[in-house]
């Protein structure tokens, strides 16, 4: 009976240690899984299939889907991948699942960008999801949601220094759909279409109305030095931002 005692206890300890390693390995699977791994540019060929676009530099190769799901689209997404050998280089990559990102263009000034682009509050988080890479500038913003299920329409307008066409206003029209909870949204803009002077790194300037008041931010980007007729084509892929 004493051994019992013993051995009890140690039957227990053992079971309770792999149920908590097989707990452990669950989140992490479903962490692996559920969260993304990168923010891509998803880029069709002339043959229906696509590859990604990582950063600046790093192309990737999807290798258990043959054709774009967003067609003849390119668009910024959210990918979640495990890389694989099927490419030498280790570019090859099998992808878990996509998730595009309302991909636009942007707008050009007018005489009156509150009436017409609107002037709701916005805020811009400092996030690894707000990057400027591939010619996109890809931004999260907080702002406020309601229960309407009204879309708001976020729209990047240039022209505002005719001096510098890479200075923007980002312009939030929320429809009248002011009051409810603060939550977050995804949205990205292709500026590889507008002018530069050489293929050498621009300054992006972004102002914005917070909900504290006027701000701006900075970012450097690279933009391609090719263009594909492509690549403003855009997406709708969220009903409640336009």
């Amino acid at each position: 009976m004493k051994k019992m005692k013993f051995i009890i206890p140690s039957l227990f300890f053992i079971a309770a240690s792999a149920l908590i390693q097989s707990c452990s390995n669950y989140d992490e699977d479903y962490l692996k899984l559920n969260y993304p791994t990168a923010i891509v540019t998803v880029c069709p060929d002339e043959t229906g299939s696509f590859t990604m676009q990582l950063d600046n530099e790093t192309t990737l190769y999807p290798s258990n889907i043959t054709k774009s799901p967003y067609g003849s689209k390119e668009v910024r997404a959210l990918v979640n991948y495990s890389t694989d050998d099927s490419r030498p280089d280790g570019t090859g990559v099998y992808v878990n699942w996509l998730d595009s990102i309302r991909t636009k263009i942007p707008a050009f000034t007018t005489d009156n960008n509150s009436q017409v682009f609107g002037n709701d509050p916005l805020e811009i988080i400092n996030d690894w999801v707000t990057v400027a890479e591939d010619g996109y500038l890809t931004l999260r913003f907080r702002t406020v949601w309601g229960l309407t299920n009204i879309p708001h329409h976020i729209n990047l307008v240039t022209g505002i220094n005719p001096e510098d066409p890479f200075e923007f206003e980002l312009r939030h029209d929320a429809k009248g759909d002011t009051y409810g909870r603060y939550s977050d949204a995804l949205i990205a803009f292709n500026l590889n279409e507008l002018p530069r002077k050489d293929d050498k790194p621009v300054k992006v300037t972004l102002h914005w109305n917070s909900f504290s008041g006027k701000k701006s931010a900075e970012f450097d980007l690279q933009l391609r030095p090719t263009i594909s007729e492509n690549s403003l084509k855009g997406l709708k892929t969220s009903d409640m931002i336009k």
